[in-house]
């Protein structure tokens, strides 16, 4: 069911971040688990990506777990307000990542409700990726996190969507990427509420 190590080994990032949609991402903190179904997410390319903190094959203390071998977390606070996990994936020093925006809530809604402050059914409980981190318990401590552990992981539950079911579009937020900015590197799935911008596709 956890998703082993070498799912994340896999040095196209823009296949994992489509077959990362319909997986469950899971959090343990204490005694409260809880899971939500990937429903959105954003690929990062690496050195060649102008909107990857890599580009340039930069390298800062920030920047250091996504140069590891795939299956750890990379977190990072947006803003100085939101916390923002990402899946580090390909092999070391190729610094892949996708980004998990949005979630549907599966497991411990109610623990999810108390952290939002809302009720499960609003979209915005876990819509864009700073919402979805916080109602998992996402914080900077889950950074470098190994994938295959017992504070978080993903499963497969065996949930598919066609390839119409799946909307791609230009990532969100990073005009300073220039032309990359424009890669249809976001992928969602059609109809979810838990989407964060629905109609930009």
């Amino acid at each position: 069911m956890k998703l082993p190590h070498s799912y994340y080994s896999n040095q196209d990032v823009l296949f994992l971040a489509q077959n990362l949609l319909g997986k469950v991402l899971f959090t343990e903190i204490g005694d409260a688990i809880t899971a939500g179904i990937i429903v959105e997410t954003e690929a990062y390319f690496g050195v060649q990506d102008k909107a990857s903190h890599a580009y340039g094959g930069r390298r800062t203390n920030r920047t250091e777990p996504l140069y590891s071998h795939g299956g750890i977390s990379y977190v990072y606070l947006c803003y100085g307000i939101h916390h923002l996990f990402n899946v580090v994936s390909s092999v070391e020093d190729d610094p892949h990542a996708v980004l998990i925006r949005a979630v549907e809530p599966l497991i411990g809604k109610e623990i999810m409700e108390h952290r939002r402050n809302m009720p499960s059914s609003k979209a915005t409980i876990s819509s864009g990726p700073g919402s979805a981190a916080k109602a998992l318990g996402i914080d900077q401590s889950f950074n470098k996190k190994d994938l295959t552990g017992d504070e978080i992981w993903i499963e497969d539950h065996g949930i598919l969507y066609k390839p119409d079911e799946i909307i791609t579009g230009p990532r969100i937020g990073v005009a300073y990427a220039q032309e990359d900015a424009l890669l249809p590197w976001r992928f969602f799935v059609k109809n979810n509420k838990y989407v964060s911008k629905p109609n930009k596709g």
